[in-house]
Order: C-alpha cells, then structure tokens, then sequence
C-alpha cells in the first residue's frame, strides 16, 4: 500500500478520533488546551510574530495557486485516473486536517468557558434589559470621558499599528485577575486579504496554522480594539465564537485605556440590544434614547461599513461558515457569536460593571 494510500485511509480515522474526544472536555481540556496547545501556539507565535505582514496569508495563497496548478495539470486524467486522483486529493485533507486539529482546532472540543467560570448559562429577557441598561449608563460615563459633549462620536486617536501594541498590554490587566486568560508574544497583523473580508463579513479570523490574528483593516477604527482582542483570545485557544467574544470584551475592560475600554463596552451594548431586539424590537427601540447621540454615531458607522460591503458573497460565506461552526461543536452556528450576552448578564449579576 502506498503512502498516499494510508495518508488517505487516515482522514476518517481522525475524524473518528477527534469526535470521540468531543464526549472527553476535561481530558482535552487538561492536556491539550491547557497542556500541549500552549507550548505549540506560543512557539508559532514567537517564529511568525517577528514579520510585519500576514505569513498565513502568503501561505493560504501559495496553497490555492497549487491546488489550482494540480487541478490544471491533472484536468485531461480525470477520466481514467479518477480513484488515483480522489484518492491524492483525500491524502492531501488527511495532513491538512491532522495539522488543523494538532495546531488549533482540537480547542473546539475543550471544557465550555461558563463550566470553567462558573457562570449560569440561562438568563431571563428582562435580565437582559436590565444588564443592558447598566451597560448603557457605563458606555454613556466612558463616552463623557472621551468626549465633552455627547453628541460627538469617538475618533480613536490611535493608528492601527497602535492599537496592536496596546492590545498584549488589555491581557495583562485581564491576566491579573484570571491568570488563564494570560498572553504572550503577541503576533497581531492586518490581513492581506482585507477587502475580500469586508465583503465576506469578516472582522478578522485567526491563522489556525500559524497562529497569527488577522484583522480587517478596513473596520471602523473605534471597534477595532474588540476585534483585535476577539481574534487574541483564539490565540490563547478559546475557540468558541461567544467565548472569544466575551474574553475580548474583558480584555477591552481591564485595560487602562479609555478607548478600548469605549471599544469594549460599545461592542457588547450593540449586541445586547440586538438581542432584544430579537424578543421585543420596541423595547429595543425604546432603549436607544438612553445612549448618547455620538456613541450611536459610532454604531451608524459599522452600520454604513457593513451596508458598503454588502454582496451576495457575504451570503455565500455566512452559509458555509454557519455550517463550519456547527461541525466544530457550536450548534447555533452563526448565532454563537451573539450568545455572549448570557456570559456577560450572568458574570456581572452581582458585580459591578
């Protein structure tokens, strides 16, 4: 038997494994996000995170131009040589998948964050409206920090080369209090591929391969500060999209500086009322003249940012996406993101914001 044979009759064996591993978050939980994964994404982090430029990138790009070369060269054996080439084509998923597990992606089966917190998981609508409205009055106070006069929107200060320097420093506010949230060697860069994000609906993603965090650089730079930690705290292996969602608000909220903190809370309070919005778009609506007018100018900038980009390819995307993340244990799919409201109601019930 060949190699390419065993490499192909491999794929469905780790998959196997890997699902198995789903019925066992504590052991993976134990040593391989708290255990190997730790050494391995550190390591990347410090071989990629010297170049100022997306090595992922480049590398996702090389991998397409090669598919696209075999697929060429290959395109008249087709007829007679299809098992010989569907089996290549299985070898080749065989080492990308094994790579894609190894390096990042077995952090999907990890124990969930609010087991690990200990949080509840289920909230009442109008607890929601009542965080929200705490939310509002806080977001309001940084706002006035910010800005003398509450009409007038943020504009962040900083370049986005900046806010990459200043994000490690939000973790080592977040590590002091939750020392698993720690971060190092910080390896942040905007995505070469930023504009086909914009139109994919992507603030930015993280290289699973090289664990670099890639971020759109076409996003409104108020919100930047919340992508950036969003995409770190996938670095540091929390894979669930409503996890990382809240470990980069908390992130964002610890640190010393008033425009992250502004990025943080304005970030969650959108969601929150969207999440009302869904249950009781006039109780959302109703709630919109609590927040002052420049903190909603900053919300009707990602509005037109997303309006700008918006194409029948963000569809497309959002459509596999979706099901990419509900075959790697996030059943709600592209729901998962928004699910963090729970996270943030539940932690801050008897805390202060």
């Amino acid at each position: 038997m060949t190699r390419t044979k065993i490499l192909a009759l491999l794929l469905p064996v780790q998959v196997l494994i890997v699902n198995v591993l789903s019925y066992f978050p504590e052991f993976v939980e134990t040593y391989y996000s708290n255990g190997i994964f730790v050494y391995i994404s550190r390591f990347e982090r410090i071989v990629f995170g010297w170049a100022g430029f997306s090595i992922g990138d480049l590398i996702y790009g090389i991998a397409i131009l090669a598919a696209f070369r075999w697929l060429w060269n290959t395109r008249k054996t087709w007829r007679k040589k299809y098992g010989q080439n569907l089996t290549s084509i299985a070898a080749c998923l065989s080492v990308v998948y094994f790579l894609f597990t190894l390096l990042w992606a077995l952090n999907y089966r990890r124990m969930p964050l609010y087991k690990k917190m200990g949080i509840e998981r289920e909230y009442t609508e109008q607890a929601l409206i009542d965080f929200t409205k705490r939310l509002i009055d806080k977001t309001n106070a940084i706002h006035s920090q910010i800005e003398k006069n509450d009409s007038v929107k943020v504009l962040v200060p900083y370049t986005v080369e900046q806010i990459y320097s200043l994000s490690p420093a939000a973790y080592n506010g977040l590590e002091k209090k939750f020392p698993y949230f720690a971060y190092s060697h910080a390896s942040v860069k905007s995505s070469l591929m930023s504009v086909p994000l914009s139109y994919m609906g992507f603030g930015g993603y993280l290289n699973p391969f090289t664990n670099e965090a890639q971020v759109n650089l076409k996003l409104p730079l108020y919100n930047y500060p919340a992508t950036v930690c969003h995409e770190m705290s996938h670095q540091i292996g929390y894979a669930n999209e409503s996890e990382a969602n809240f470990i980069g608000y908390m992130a964002n909220v610890h640190s010393n500086d008033a425009y992250f903190k502004y990025s943080g809370y304005s970030f969650a309070l959108r969601y929150c009322i969207n999440n009302i919005a869904k249950f009781d778009e006039a109780r959302a609506k109703s709630l919109l003249p609590l927040i002052h007018p420049g903190i909603r100018k900053n919300f009707q900038e990602s509005k037109d940012f997303n309006k700008k980009y918006e194409s029948f390819i963000e569809d497309i995307f959002e459509y596999f996406y979706d099901h990419y993340l509900k075959a790697n244990e996030q059943k709600d799919g592209l729901e998962t993101y928004s699910k963090f409201t729970g996270l943030l109601v539940n932690y801050y019930k008897d805390k202060e914001l």
